[in-house]
This record gives C-alpha cells, sequence and structure tokens, in this order.
C-alpha cells in the first residue's frame, strides 16, 4: 500500500489523542525513575502539533514531518523535546517533497530519524530509552521487507516488537538521562521513553493500516 499525506496527518492525530489520555501513566512511569513530567511533556506537545494540522495539510509529507519536529522541539520539555524533534526532522529530511511513500521508505526514514535521535542522545540499545524500542522494531522490520514479506503482514508484528522491547527496559539498569542517576535502582521499571514510543507505533500501524 501507498503511505499518503492523509495517514501522516491521521497518524499525528492519533499520537495526540493517545498521548492526552496516556498523560496519567506516562508520568506514573516516570515517577517511579525520572522527573514525572514525561507524560504532561508529551501531551503538551503533541497537543500543539494538532493544532497546526489544519494550517499545514496542503504541505508535503517531508513538511509535515519537519513541522512536527520544530514543534515538539519548542514545546515539549526536558529531554524528549529535543530526541522526539529530532526523529521527526530527520524522517523529514530522508522524506524530502514527497507527496506519498512506500511502506518501507516510511520505514527507512524513520531509521535515519532514529540515527539523529542516537546521534543526539549518544544512546545504545540496552540504555533504557526510547532506541530500545526503535532500534529493534525497524531492524526487524527492515529486514523482513528485503526478504519479500509483504507490508501488510508487518504492521502487527510492529506493534508486537514494540510491546516485547518495552516490557525488557524494565530489566535494564538505565545509563542515560535522570534515571541513570539511579543505578541499580531503575532496574524493575518500565522505561517511559519506550513507553511512549509503543505509543507511537501503535497510532501509526492504526493510521496506515485503519484497524
Amino acid at each position: 500500500m501507498q503511505i499518503e499525506k492523509t495517514h501522516i496527518i491521521h497518524w499525528l492525530e492519533l499520537c495526540a489523542t493517545t498521548y492526552q489520555d496516556n498523560q496519567d501513566f506516562l508520568t506514573d512511569l516516570d515517577r517511579d525513575i525520572g522527573d514525572a513530567d514525561h507524560g504532561l511533556n508529551m501531551n503538551r506537545g503533541f497537543k500543539k502539533v494538532a493544532e497546526k494540522l489544519p494550517q499545514i495539510v496542503e504541505q508535503n509529507i517531508g513538511s509535515i514531518l519537519k513541522n512536527t519536529g520544530m514543534t515538539l522541539l519548542s514545546s515539549v520539555g526536558g529531554a524528549s523535546g529535543p530526541l522526539y524533534g529530532t526523529l521527526f526532522i530527520r524522517t523529514a529530511a530522508a522524506v524530502g517533497t514527497r507527496e506519498q511513500l512506500t511502506f518501507e521508505e516510511l520505514i527507512d526514514a524513520l531509521k535515519s530519524g532514529v540515527d539523529g535521535v542516537v546521534s543526539r542522545g549518544k544512546a545504545e540499545l540496552g540504555d533504557k530509552t526510547m532506541c530500545d524500542v526503535w532500534l529493534p522494531v525497524l531492524t526487524s522490520i527492515k529486514a523482513s521487507l528485503d526478504k519479500g514479506t509483504s507490508a501488510d503482514h508487518l504492521h502487527n508484528e510492529m506493534v508486537e516488537l514494540a510491546e516485547a522491547n518495552v516490557l525488557a527496559t524494565i530489566e535494564m539498569q538505565a545509563k542515560k538521562g535522570r534515571a541513570s542517576y539511579l543505578g541499580e535502582r531503575s532496574i524493575g521499571h518500565q522505561d517511559p521513553g519506550a513507553t511512549s514510543s509503543l505509543l507511537m507505533i501503535k497510532a501509526l500501524k492504526q493510521a496506515i493500516a485503519g484497524n
């Protein structure tokens, strides 16, 4: 299937609704190992994104994603703003001025976005961050696409992989961000940034698969 602008806009709208609905949940997760502001920050940032969408619906996909990244940079506090802002801005750069994408092109663009996050945040797999969801999910989906697996069969797999990798963060010791100061006390807690990424991936699956 082709990924149209309408799919991307719907994805961002779903993100805004999802973060509003899960603000308290994300805050509770962050209270255990962070500053207890992650839910509030993500809700505020994507509320701003949703408010700006009517003004940019006629733009190309790259411009819509870049606008999203810039909005998150300016409205989300803490570490989340720069990291999620970078995710969208670098993804936008990979997309360029295209009006539609294949699923594989979207995955490749998101991988460029995550590479930007890794470069900016210096996080590696296993550091108990959002990268512990995005990196394995995108790597696995890309490998499946390269083997010829139909994109339609990968939408559910994308979410299942994200869910498994979020749960894996519980047993990790945080090595980046506020949680890293807790040392071994960060073990036993689900990472809020990884959870936010899971919610974003679920919204993406719903937007492009229609369920």
